[in-house]
């Protein structure tokens, strides 16, 4: 009983770094991703001389799409005018196990590529299976649930219809390898939807 304690604990750890890993690398990205998107406007229109702090000479916020000319209120971009297309996101993570975690979840052998355990057949090999059922499928399903509600989880995100959303996760030895991928055909893209699975 300790040790499976011992393990819970350490598998729930995991999840939290996981999660703060994979929150941080969402914050960095849509930040380059902002950046990238000036850097593109930047280039249609007259170039304007910057200051160190993301302001022009006169002041006026040149970054953030989300926020006025002078950077000290926020709103939804207006995306009224652009084409309707289809766009898709796609993200990767992955998740390391430790070897405790590996072993409350029967898994006896995780050298190279493909995870082995005990009575455990080939397809259910990329599968970790808990006490309340299968943990892959229960995550595949909070990321489409997920990507569903962006929305209404991160603000200023438009509401989108989504026309796909897949979530794949192996194991490759202690870790989970993650990819998700959404599609909408629409005016604005996925990539909020995409991480926020």
């Amino acid at each position: 009983v300790k040790k499976a304690k011992e393990a819970k604990a350490l598998y729930e750890k995991s999840l939290e770094q996981g999660a703060e890993e994979h929150a941080r690398r969402i914050a960095i990205e849509a930040e380059r991703d902002l950046y990238d998107g000036h850097a593109r406007k930047g280039r249609r229109e007259k170039k304007k001389k910057q200051t160190q702090d993301g302001h022009d000479a006169n002041g006026m916020n040149q970054h953030f799409t989300h926020l006025n000319e002078r950077g000290d209120e926020i709103s939804m971009v207006d995306v009224g005018a652009k084409n309707v297309t289809r766009r898709t996101a796609v993200a990767k993570a992955a998740v390391v196990f430790p070897p405790e975690v590996m072993s409350a979840f029967g898994i006896v052998k995780y050298d190279g590529d493909d995870p082995v355990s005990d009575g455990r057949s080939k397809s259910d090999r990329h599968e970790m299976i808990g006490k309340k059922g299968p943990i892959f499928s229960t995550a595949r399903l909070a990321g489409i649930m997920g990507a569903k509600r962006t929305s209404d989880l991160i603000p200023l995100c438009h509401p989108l219809p989504l026309d796909k959303v897949q979530i794949d996760i192996r194991l490759e030895g202690n870790r989970a390898l993650i990819e998700c991928e959404c599609r909408v055909t629409h005016k604005t893209g996925v990539e909020m939807e995409v991480r926020n699975m």
